[in-house]
Parts: C-alpha cells; sequence; structure tokens
C-alpha cells in the first residue's frame, strides 16, 4: 500500500484543551521517518512536521494537519482532519498511551485507512 501523507498519520479534535493534554507534544513516527510536534490552534489541535526525513512522498518541513476531535467514551480521540496543503479530509482516530499514540487515518467513507504509532520524543 502506498504511504499515506501526514493526514492519514494524524486525527482530528474539537475538545481541544481535553486533547492537548493528551496529545500535546513532539512525536517521533515509527519508521523514523518524522518528527511532529502537536499542540493548540486556535480552537483546533494541529499536527506541524518539525523534520521528515524522506521528502519524496511531498511531505516538507512545517506542512500542518489541522484536526477537530472529541474523546470517546472509550478514550480515543475521533473526528476529523484537513490537510491544506493538499485541500484532503480525512476521518481520524487516536489512541494515547503513556509516551506514545496510534493514529488512525481513513479516506474514502474509512475504505482505505492507515495506522501509525509514534513515541514521545525525549
Amino acid at each position: 500500500m502506498r504511504r499515506f501523507p501526514l493526514a492519514l498519520a494524524f486525527a482530528s479534535l474539537s475538545a481541544a484543551s481535553a486533547a492537548a493534554t493528551d496529545l500535546d507534544g513532539t512525536w517521533l513516527r515509527d519508521d523514523g521517518n518524522a518528527r511532529v510536534h502537536i499542540a493548540p490552534c486556535g480552537d483546533k489541535i494541529c499536527a506541524t512536521n518539525l523534520w521528515i526525513g524522506d521528502t519524496s512522498k511531498g511531505e516538507a518541513a512545517g506542512d500542518k494537519l489541522i484536526m477537530t476531535l472529541s474523546r470517546q467514551p472509550d478514550g480515543t480521540f475521533s473526528g476529523n482532519a484537513y490537510d491544506p496543503k493538499r485541500d484532503w479530509s480525512y476521518s481520524m482516530t487516536i489512541t494515547a498511551t503513556a509516551g506514545a499514540l496510534t493514529t488512525r487515518g481513513c479516506i474514502v467513507g474509512r475504505l482505505i485507512c492507515r495506522d501509525v504509532n509514534w513515541k514521545a520524543a525525549e
């Protein structure tokens, strides 16, 4: 399967303050190819690329994913994400645990999805 851009790697948030508590910080993608900072941006959450190792897929430092998520009863965050560079929208779910995130981004009515694991940067 083709690698999806940052947008499928990250998620959406509306309860920005609750999400920020669990998601705020700098995260390293499990393949070692990206360093992303997640923080509130207005009433949304933004994931901003700080560093990209392989730019051949069109990702670059400074690219943002704007997320509108809400906490679900199971503790995950779920909602939508928008990639302004590509003008793409995604369904997004983020599972946060101590020092780790798993993101699931989906397109085409949730028919095509990709999971990515992240660890907190030291």
